[in-house]
């Protein structure tokens, strides 16, 4: 059976030419994969976690924030991003990236705790090694979307219109 999709779906495998610069539509669960990319991408940039996270900038969230968006709705703090391979991650080199971020990343939040003060995640020892992680993560997905992975990280809001208007 074929089922035939509206021409706006997010289902298509055709990119958006009204998010920007990532064609976030062209995976079917693109929302997922916005909230993912958006955490590995401020998980990834040390700068940015100094300059907005560890300065109390608003608008951006906090360690914690970024780490509920990158397990949220994928429970990859349960399960293998492999699960996830063609509707939220391309390819299996994806999932594999975002695996060890994730596991880098939720050991630290499991031995500092989830409200901890920023500046115990970036002192951390193994900070170092879940900030490259991320970054492999991040510049492979975003590579993946047609996106220059040297950005600056979006607001939260830019992210919140973004998944609300496609």
């Amino acid at each position: 059976m074929t089922v035939q999709g509206s021409e706006n779906s997010s289902r298509r495998g055709r990119r958006s030419s009204t998010m920007g610069d990532m064609p976030l539509n062209d995976m079917p669960w693109w929302r997922w994969r916005s909230n993912v990319r958006s955490a590995l991408h401020m998980l990834s940039d040390p700068d940015f976690q100094r300059n907005v996270w560890l300065a109390g900038q608003d608008g951006y969230g906090d360690v914690t924030d970024a780490v509920y968006r990158l397990v949220e709705d994928t429970w990859l703090d349960s399960w293998s991003a492999e699960k996830y391979v063609g509707t939220i991650f391309r390819d299996s080199q994806e999932a594999a990236l975002v695996d060890t971020a994730v596991l880098r990343v939720l050991r630290i939040m499991h031995q500092v705790g989830p409200d901890a003060q920023v500046a115990a995640y970036l002192d951390h020892p193994g900070w170092p090694d879940a900030v490259r992680a991320a970054r492999d993560a991040h510049i492979r997905l975003a590579t993946s979307d047609g996106d220059d992975p040297e950005t600056l990280p979006r607001s939260l809001e830019v992210l919140r219109i973004m998944t609300r208007t496609a």
